[in-house]
């Protein structure tokens, strides 16, 4: 998922107790809803269908190292669509030198990605479960309406169209004219590709990311060369930016690079089958630096690129520094990393859609996820420009993606990560996660206040207040996750209080 990046490409997830209760203070928790049927063996096989939806995976179900995770997240960074968001960098007015700034840190974002995957293997289970104890059970499902299931549709669609339109081209060399029904035809082929990937799940997400990767890798390898034979790494821009207009330029920047990890809410979907002794520091980096390594190098590649041929339209620009061989390649390499971002959206929007309370086996909630996208996407390219409607909409997504994950981090903070999963199976009154009504104050009210902060600040599809007393300055990032972190600490500190003080 990938929020504000869409102007320039498709990428595209507190309460009443802190401490774990001994089981003679708490009622037996509920069954848990399973959607998918138990099984007596570990579902590790790539070449079946993941047994596990949103149930706890049990101790003996857990295997796996936590460097497994680099190759899940690298195989969806190497992607030509990091390369062009790199580009926007330099056609926004920025010099090289400026643009690996906001690169960087702009990347240092996936470090939070990593946080929340340290939830998965500490519970056993998916984020959106985990967020349960985040916004109580019926908040969650509302939560997982939206972050979870109709903002990953959405991604999905557009990711599609884009893995969609570089196949046309692909068509279009093999001598076939990419008609009506050639285009139908080649937008339900890579969509059944994906599909497949998230149907079987887990395993063979872990088994097939290592050699996308490398494959990626490989690919990229031969634009790095081209693009280094021919980059000005002294570049200035004809008109350099200066004084109030530089920092907004290099603010929004910032923005549209970590709108990238910050759109990954979903994490501890792909680390839940770590053994709960998994080393904390190793989840987190190998997720962090799986993101962190191929958007930094991806993304500069992109700015440089950008300094010796026009990057408005890459993929002609790129034909110019690389060679004629290279072109099929190259589109091949984009559907192919399409395919791997939108294998892990499609995976975690099943989850949600579980999630969410309709009760639905996981594999059958992953194709329900992507018969909608598909739809979305066909309307989109052949009936209208729904997608572009839908992609300016997203822009604003950093909005509430960013005070959700900054709530996500903090409840994992507070509690030093201690969250017992069959308690979060528990959806009934008496459950631990019930809190009032089903909804958890602490988080919808942070959650609240950060959106609020953050609609405040933006300067995207519309200019809030606070953006326009500071110049266009988009400060809606840093404000929403900051106001949301401290929103929820305080108030869910005040619960625990609260809770720990004898009545009368």
């Amino acid at each position: 998922m990938r929020p504000t990046s869409k102007q320039v490409g498709h990428q595209h997830p507190g309460g009443a107790s802190w401490r774990p209760r001994s089981p003679t203070r708490n009622p037996a928790p509920a069954p848990p809803r399973r959607q998918d049927p138990p099984t007596g063996k570990p579902s590790d096989g790539a070449s079946r269908v993941e047994a596990h939806g949103i149930d706890h995976i049990p101790e003996h179900e857990r295997r796996g190292r936590p460097r497994q995770l680099f190759s899940v997240w690298a195989a969806a960074n190497v992607n030509y669509l990091n390369l062009v968001t790199g580009g926007a960098l330099i056609l926004m007015g920025l010099t090289p030198w400026q643009a690996l700034a906001v690169i960087v840190v702009g990347n240092l974002f996936w470090v939070l990605t990593g946080v929340l995957a340290l939830s998965g293997p500490a519970a056993g289970a998916p984020s959106e479960v985990v967020t349960r104890a985040v916004y109580g059970v019926r908040g969650n499902r509302v939560n997982n309406a939206i972050v979870g299931w109709l903002i990953s549709v959405c991604y999905f669609a557009l990711n599609l169209a884009a893995a969609a339109t570089a196949a046309f081209a692909l068509v279009e060399m093999a001598g076939i004219t990419a008609n009506t029904g050639v285009k139908v035809a080649v937008v339900i082929v890579v969509a059944a590709l994906t599909l497949t990937i998230g149907v079987y799940g887990h395993a063979m997400i872990m088994k097939l990311y290592l050699p996308i990767t490398l494959a990626l890798t490989a690919a990229f390898a031969v634009v790095a060369l081209g693009v280094l034979r021919h980059a000005d790494f002294s570049y200035v821009p004809p008109q350099p930016l200066t004084g109030t207009e530089l920092w907004a330029v290099l603010i929004a920047g910032v923005t549209l690079i970590g709108s990238s990890p910050l759109s990954y809410t979903t994490s501890a979907d792909f680390s839940r089958y770590l053994p709960r002794t998994a080393s904390a520091k190793a989840v987190v980096g190998w997720t962090a630096l799986g993101g962190f390594l191929p958007g930094v190098v991806v993304c500069f590649l992109g700015a440089l690129a950008a300094t010796a041929v026009d990057m408005t339209d890459p993929q002609a620009g790129l034909r110019q520094i690389l060679p004629g061989w290279f072109g099929p390649v190259l589109l091949l390499a984009l559907v192919l990393g399409t395919v791997a971002i939108n294998a892990l959206t499609a995976y975690s929007a099943g989850l949600a859609l579980q999630a969410v309370g309709i009760r639905i086996r996981r594999s059958r909630s992953v194709l329900a996820d992507g018969t909608a996208a598909v739809a979305l996407t066909l309307y989109g390219l052949l009936v209208s420009g729904f997608l572009d409607t839908v992609s300016n909409v997203l822009q604003l997504t950093v909005v509430l993606l960013g005070p959700a994950m900054a709530v996500y981090a903090t409840d994992i903070a507070l509690r030093r990560n201690r969250y017992d999963g069959p308690a979060l199976m528990d959806e009934t009154r008496d459950g631990r996660f019930w809190y009032t009504g089903g909804v958890n104050p602490a988080g919808a009210l942070a959650l609240a206040g950060g959106v609020a902060a953050a609609a405040l600040s933006v300067d995207t599809l519309y200019t809030g207040p606070i953006a326009r007393a500071l110049g266009d300055i988009d400060l809606s990032l840093p404000a929403g996750m900051v106001v949301a972190a401290l929103l929820y600490a305080v108030l869910a500190r005040g619960a625990r209080t609260r809770a720990a003080t004898p009545s009368g």
